[in-house]
């Protein structure tokens, strides 16, 4: 060969390992975003890394994601399975129907909801009949007349549950305001749960879950009480006490495979200031599998962080919020809310819970009518009237016009791509109005959720491994940004 031709070939095998060589550092960025500009989830062009040298001005705002630090496993994202939804999903046209359950459920075709909430029996959205327990017989402590009857009805709780899991999976955990009345010492003047009670109420629980078995439906998570102090007026030293002593032996004992949450405190205040009477107890502490809380004080999440740093080997999960004027929402402001803006400020709430530790975020509502119904009545269980909420998606049961509202597509670019299994890893980057928080998922994707809330488009960098992309951000909206990487 002549020495000529060894340059040729010399050159020809230099250019060849560039190429495989940029093919192996190359990595493709897909992009989806929902803005005000009228973008839903949208596809974008695909992007690529480069490297970050040759990416621009070198004075781009950049958000950088390390790998190397993580943090929480995400079990999902959701909301409510409620009576009202179900009798306002009910006033549409069958086919109908299911293109909104596929819309929530459907991870292909919809937001593929993956943590969802029910509730053991009443609640202010069991709108479906009057004010109802699994046993309203005065003194049944034998539970004869125990009963789900209504849930299996065409409005019913475990109807609306199987109707869902059609189109997706999901885990499901249950809460409960009151127990019967007869259980309280008394529902007009103390409505604290009477100790000679607790054997039954914790019977009370296991046949709730064994009922819902027989019909096939397994409740992943049992959360003793919602709200209590607001709803059911049981002090946490009780709570304890039923606890460690009542509901986890009998839970044990039952074989249902169930696992139990500490209870659902109003706001995460009033989570930092009980919890640890609960969860430094070591025999009571053995029962809990998940810490949950409420978010209705839209702050003090620094005080979440506390409390999972103490405890962190339990997982935290926020498991309800909403717009409600009994919550405090300003009667100035019209529920529900349609403008898609509106989505930023849930939006925040996520990004809020997630970076404080949550491994989870279940809205309140899912599915309400156009003003903000139906409601059940029984203020003696606090339950007023009126009470107009917010949900995820709004059917007109005049019209019967569907609004999809700003909540459900934030919601949904976490609950659709940042599925169970994912890790949170470290995002560092500030630039005022804009955030960033990022996930390895479990088919060892990484994902990046960027929402820009200003009201201009904005163009920031993302950094990977000494690689970098150039993303613009689209004035008030959140982008899905997904990549592969070698392991």
């Amino acid at each position: 060969m002549t020495a000529k031709a060894k340059l040729q070939q010399l050159s020809f095998l230099l250019i060849l390992f560039v190429l495989v060589a940029s093919v192996a550092t190359s990595q493709t960025v897909n992009l989806f975003v929902s803005s005000k500009d009228g973008d839903r989830i949208s596809a974008k062009a695909a992007l690529q890394f480069g490297d970050e040298q040759s990416t621009g001005d070198p004075g781009t705002p950049s958000f950088e994601v390390n790998d190397a630090i993580h943090y929480q496993t995400i079990d999902g994202f959701g909301a409510s399975l409620l009576e009202a939804g179900l009798v306002v999903l009910n006033a549409l046209p069958p086919d109908e129907q299911e293109r909104v359950l596929r819309s929530l459920f459907d991870l292909k075709q919809g937001a593929g909801f993956s943590a969802m909430k029910t509730e053991i029996a009443a609640t202010d959205f069991q709108s479906a009949g009057p004010w109802y327990t699994y046993d309203d017989t005065p003194g049944d402590i034998e539970l004869k007349n125990f009963s789900i009857a209504r849930d299996l009805r065409p409005d019913g709780m475990a109807t609306f549950i199987n109707r869902a899991r059609k189109y997706g999976s999901f885990v499901l955990q249950s809460p409960m305001d009151y127990p019967p009345d007869w259980m309280l010492f008394d529902v007009n003047n103390n409505q604290d749960v009477d100790p000679k009670y607790f054997s039954t109420l914790a019977r009370y629980y296991v046949r709730y879950l064994e009922e819902y078995q027989k019909v096939g439906i397994f409740i992943d998570y049992l959360s003793l009480f919602n709200e209590p102090g607001v709803y059911t007026k049981i002090p946490y030293s009780k709570i304890l006490l039923l606890l460690r002593d009542h509901v986890g032996p009998a839970l044990e004992k039952s074989g249902v495979k169930t696992k139990i949450m500490l209870s659902e405190a109003p706001d995460r205040e009033d989570a930092y200031k009980n919890y640890p009477t609960v969860l430094d107890d070591p025999v009571a502490r053995k029962y809990v599998a998940v810490v949950p809380y409420h978010g209705y004080d839209f702050k003090d999440y620094a005080k979440i962080a506390e409390l999972k740093k103490h405890y962190s080997d339990l997982p935290f999960w926020m498991t309800e919020v909403c717009y409600a004027y009994e919550a405090g929402t300003p009667k100035s402001m019209a529920l529900p809310v349609y403008a898609f803006e509106d989505g930023g400020f849930w939006g925040n709430q996520i990004f809020n819970d997630l970076e404080s530790g949550s491994s989870a975020w279940i809205y309140w509502n899912m599915i309400l009518d156009e003003k903000g119904g139906p409601w059940a009545i029984s203020p003696i269980h606090g339950n007023p009237d009126p009470n107009a909420q917010h949900p995820v998606v709004i059917i007109n049961r005049q019209t019967k016009q569907v609004s999809y509202t700003g909540l459900y597509y934030y919601l949904t670019h976490f609950s659709k791509f940042v599925r169970p299994g994912a890790v949170r890893v470290q995002t560092t980057g500030v630039l005022d109005g804009v955030r960033a928080i990022s996930f390895r998922g479990p088919d060892r994707n990484f994902i990046s959720e960027l929402m820009n809330i200003r009201k201009d488009d904005v163009e920031i960098k993302l950094l990977f491994r000494r690689r970098a992309v150039r993303i613009k951000l689209p004035a008030v909206s959140i982008t899905s940004v997904i990549w592969s990487a070698p392991s």
